[in-house]
């Protein structure tokens, strides 16, 4: 009879907690989101193109020493904006800041509320053997512009100044005051953004908004969901970088060792993959799971409505997956160089391995280096941070900015789904975390895989299309502003 008793109240508990999943799951549902009005942005297609190809045809590639720097292509591009913009340089104040940061700015009816929209105009370098077109041709074809910084992200950049360009001809006038704040060192963790956001401060003003480049509109990015979704930064992880080193006697190669240095080093870097950081839910990622989840299929979203039980589930999966939602879960360490001996007949006498890690949440430079010695147990190893960063803030997405952001995605993008999430990349954003938490991460385009996987690769290039949808975006943001 007690056996009869417990198995009932075994039954019960099931059932009680499958009905619990199932109601949750059934009550996930997608908020209702307020219709938008359409509204139709007539561009200056041409003038679009045009633009884009002299800016591409601007080499303005940077680099971590200063001296290694062709400025006079930097002050070509500077050159160019003055030229293509008129309007601008008429009505905007310019500033240069640092090497080669300018920011301009409008005086809006009001001044208690400034919004700041950023871009680079600095590139990375280019292996011109793996282009199929000159990399600085600025080559049209196809309905397509090709060239280094086409995507990241002198893109933006015109997109800002084209859509300014346009309404200053209209008259425009800004509710509050602008800034556009344009950094040529982005690619190499330079200063001038740095020194811009230090004349803000030494001014006491606090952007009530910064736009800058980030996340996109993309297919296939959240589990189950199968509309286009609009990716908004709202955080960014730290990033540090942390060399490995053994120090030997070297030697002939003919006798060497059971265990070399680079055999050694090669066991640490096995543990270190092998051993994962911890899972970390932040704001950023619960947000994303909240909006995403709740427009997911069934099976997901009993995942994500149920994280309190599902959680180590996720967990394991992402483990196993790796990618971008794993990268937003925990802490990262990428085994990214390896140096040893420069003969294959000499075993050296100093060897080392560098790892990038990306910080997540409480992590910091400190606990994540004293994490990975734990794994490796092996003391002859020295660990050395290279440099020191942690996390970004979490911007707000309960403000006037956010919401009108959103407002000028969905009026450009009416079928995409729009989200706040981590980014787990760096930008220039972060400076801004000095005197603001409104900083929005969102490259105004919507981008394939395949268009992705040329940031920073061969035969970089944007649709002309994409570029349009660009500029009637700034115009929507703009007037908002």
């Amino acid at each position: 009879m007690l056996g009869y008793i417990i198995l009932g109240i075994v039954i019960t508990i099931v059932v009680i907690f499958l009905l619990v999943l199932f109601v949750r799951t059934v009550r996930f549902k997608p908020e209702k989101e307020a219709p938008v009005e359409a509204e139709d942005i007539q561009v200056n297609r041409e003038k679009i193109v045009d633009d884009m190809v002299s800016m591409i045809q601007c080499k303005t590639i940077s680099a971590r020493n200063p001296a290694h720097m062709d400025m006079a292509e930097f002050e070509k591009f500077q050159k160019l904006l003055e030229e293509r913009y008129p309007l601008v340089h008429k009505h905007f104040e310019l500033k240069k800041l640092g090497l080669n940061g300018l920011l301009y700015y409008m005086k809006g009816k009001s001044s208690n509320q400034p919004s700041v929209c950023m871009s680079h105009y600095d590139v990375v370098p280019v292996d011109e053997g793996g282009w199929e077109k000159p990399a600085f041709g600025g080559i049209v074809e196809n309905g397509e512009i090709w060239g280094r910084g086409t995507l990241d992200t002198k893109c933006s950049l015109l997109a800002i100044m084209e859509a300014a360009e346009q309404l200053l001809a209209e008259g425009y006038v800004p509710e509050q005051d602008l800034y556009f704040s344009f950094s040529g060192e982005e690619e190499v963790d330079g200063r001038s953004c740095d020194a811009i956001v230090s004349y803000f401060k030494e001014r006491g003003i606090t952007p009530a908004f910064v736009l800058d480049e980030g996340g996109a509109v993309v297919d296939n990015v959240f589990p189950g969901v199968k509309e286009a979704c609009a990716m908004i930064g709202i955080a960014e992880k730290g990033s540090v970088n942390v060399n490995f080193t053994m120090k030997g006697n070297g030697g002939h190669a003919s006798a060497p060792p059971s265990h070399t240095l680079l055999g050694e080093l090669s066991q640490a870097v096995t543990a270190i993959e092998a051993h994962p950081f911890k899972c970390q839910f932040t704001k950023p990622v619960l947000e994303l799971f909240d909006t995403m989840g709740r427009h997911s299929t069934f099976f997901y979203r009993m995942i994500f409505a149920n994280l309190w039980i599902f959680a180590p589930v996720l967990d394991r999966i992402c483990k196993k997956a790796g990618g971008e939602l794993n990268a937003m879960l925990r802490t990262t360490a990428a085994v990214t160089k390896m140096e040893g001996s420069k003969a294959y007949n000499v075993l050296p006498s100093t060897a080392s391995f560098g790892v990038n890690m990306r910080l997540l949440g409480e992590d910091t430079t400190e606990s994540a280096i004293a994490y990975l010695k734990q794994i490796i147990k092996n003391d002859r190893v020295e660990v050395q941070a290279v440099n020191r960063g942690k996390p970004s803030i979490v911007s707000d997405t309960n403000c006037v900015g956010w919401d009108k952001l959103k407002l000028a995605i969905r009026k450009t993008w009416p079928e995409a789904l729009v989200s706040p999430y981590l980014m787990v990349g760096g930008t220039d954003a972060s400076y801004y975390c000095k005197i603001t938490d409104k900083i929005y991460r969102f490259s105004p385009m919507q981008l394939t895989d395949e268009e992705m996987a040329r940031i920073h690769g061969h035969n970089e290039r944007v649709s002309v299309d994409n570029l349009v949808k660009m500029v009637q975006f700034y115009v929507r943001m703009l007037k908002l502003l």
